[in-house]
């Protein structure tokens, strides 16, 4: 009876494991910056200049780099904006910015994407797209012989881009899009996650059969459900053939504003916690340095990264014993630049110190008029209201964890 009970409680404990493990994953160097899961998840984003704008491109990749971005990818449609990439890196060293860089090659791209090889850390590519034929209206379907003809088509023209991102030991996306499958695919496939999953796996199967292994992969769609539907099944394909490669998540045209937000974060911190993605892109309708502080706080939320003070506060209600929207803002202001650390502000001591107890520090309404200060689980000292803040400031400084703002 009792290792039965031993074992029911091991497979909860299993099965409502509050750490999140990652799919094992190979590491994808994309110049300095690592993708795998042996490395925290990487937040990337891409500029919305016209990579001709030298000036402009240069700039948009700077706002970028400094807003935390860690990745940047430039579009490439034609051969003049693969060479303005050789100016616009040339430009960004020279200003001290090693941010890697990423060129998004589209329709009909391979001798495109073999000249901007020469200029970018990687290259994004569409299967959808790479080897476009336009649409038949009056196709009813596609013969094996057909398929399989386009498929050799599809390899003869990629092959001599593996060979040079290969050789220059370059990595690759394999990007594919749920609105731009190809027209092959969709017949064979439908209008699926299949379909995605069987038109990544082409392009997949290609570079193994060329002995190349710099592969990321991402499976977007503007619909979260898809979207996830589909990165399920591809990391099940690439593990059922062996292929352990990481995958980019996002879900594309979310959109701006708070639904935006939470569209992406739907889709992409859903998947991260069930262990998949090793980066991401929130994609906002929006200024693209806007997307990096989203991209931290999913990650920070499920405990993947730590690049901001993590602040746990009570919605408040009528124990409230002071304006505990204002005090949270107080102390933000006051505490905001000391990553790393978890500060509680609660309103009153009812759930106040164990709804914090995880959390660093914690101010805490413990009488009228009266600031209850915590370390951990343990009160420290009592204080007026007014001296609140500064109490818990001169609290940290005590402990030897305070460093002043920038």
């Amino acid at each position: 009876m009792t290792a039965t009970l031993q074992t029911t409680q091991a497979d909860l404990n299993r099965r409502y494991d509050t750490q999140i493990h990652r799919r094992r994953t190979r590491t994808v160097w994309v110049g300095k910056v690592p993708i795998g899961s042996d490395h925290p998840v990487v937040v990337q984003s891409m500029i919305n200049e016209d990579t001709l704008d030298i000036d402009g491109a240069v700039a948009g990749i700077r706002r970028l780099a400094d807003a935390g971005c860690e990745i940047v990818r430039v579009t490439a449609p034609s051969r003049s904006h693969a060479v303005a990439m050789g100016q616009i890196r040339e430009r960004l060293r020279a200003e001290g910015c090693d941010v890697p860089l990423v060129a998004d090659v589209h329709h009909n791209g391979v001798k495109i994407a073999i000249e901007v090889a020469k200029h970018v850390d990687k290259v994004r590519i569409n299967p959808g797209l790479f080897v476009f034929g336009k649409p038949d209206p009056d196709r009813q379907e596609f013969s094996k012989e057909e398929f399989d003809s386009i498929g050799l088509k599809i390899r003869e023209t990629f092959a001599p881009l593996v060979t040079v991102l290969r050789d220059q030991n370059k990595a690759l996306r394999i990007g594919v899009n749920h609105g731009s499958l190809a027209e092959r695919m969709l017949f064979t496939y439908g209008d699926t996650p299949w379909g995605m999953v069987e038109s990544a796996m082409e392009f997949v199967r290609i570079c193994d059969e060329l002995d190349y292994h710099n592969i990321v992969i991402s499976m977007k769609a503007s619909r979260a459900p898809v979207m996830m539907a589909a990165y399920r099944m591809m990391a099940d394909t690439l593990d059922r053939e062996g292929f352990n490669y990481p995958l980019h998540l996002g879900v594309t045209e979310a959109g701006d504003g708070d639904y935006g937000r939470i569209k992406s974060t739907a889709g992409i911190a859903t998947l991260l916690s069930e262990g998949l993605g090793d980066t991401i892109r929130v994609s906002l309708t929006e200024a693209p340095e806007q997307e990096i502080p989203v991209c931290y706080s999913i990650l920070q939320a499920l405990g993947l990264r730590k690049t901001m003070v993590e602040y746990v506060a009570c919605p408040s209600c009528g124990r409230t014993l002071f304006n505990l929207e204002e005090v949270l803002k107080q102390v933000r202001i006051a505490t905001d630049h000391l990553t790393g650390l978890d500060i509680a502000v609660m309103g009153c001591i009812v759930n106040g110190p164990g709804e914090m107890a995880d959390a660093d520090y914690g101010y805490v309404g413990g009488a009228p008029g009266v600031i209850s200060l915590y370390r951990g689980r343990e009160e420290i000292r009592r204080v007026p209201e007014s001296e609140g803040v500064e109490a818990l400031i001169q609290l940290i400084k005590d402990d030897g964890r305070w460093v002043d703002p920038a």
